[in-house]
């Protein structure tokens, strides 16, 4: 089995983004207005695109959105490579501060990799969310 992140469209996230994180809304519920704004990256497992995440810079700062993982590759530690991937790309842009609108029930799974919750929460689609952030020295 081999992986590998590479840099892809919006367009390619959009399958991904759907089936895990709103399968029951439309195809357009999952699509950013900034989507042409950002930067898309997507981890293969062999050639199968696996995991998602699209990231938007602003100034020293950037928001990671739509991370997602086809659910028979979860658990298998690939999202997390591909998180990894994104915050070492935050280092080497020297950005301050990577943040997202975490769901409360995986907000855990965030502090694996130096994030913490804000004061910030807010409830989307009948869901909880908090944002997290990390700061980088």
């Amino acid at each position: 089995m081999t992986t590998k992140i590479i840099e892809i469209t919006a367009e390619q996230t959009i399958p991904i983004r759907h089936k895990v994180m709103w399968p029951n809304q439309p195809l357009e519920f999952v699509k950013l207005t900034e989507d042409d704004k950002g930067l898309h990256y997507g981890l293969y497992v062999d050639d199968q695109l696996t995991s998602i995440i699209s990231l938007f810079i602003n100034g020293k700062e950037a928001q990671f959105r739509k991370f997602a993982t086809l659910e028979t590759y979860q658990g298998q530690g690939f999202g997390s490579m591909l998180l990894n991937e994104i915050m070492h790309i935050a280092h080497t842009k020297k950005l301050k501060r990577i943040w997202c609108n975490a769901r409360q029930n995986k907000s855990e799974y965030y502090t694996k990799f130096n994030m913490t919750k804000t004061n910030t929460t807010y409830v989307k689609g009948g869901i909880d969310f908090v944002i997290m952030e990390r700061i980088f020295q």
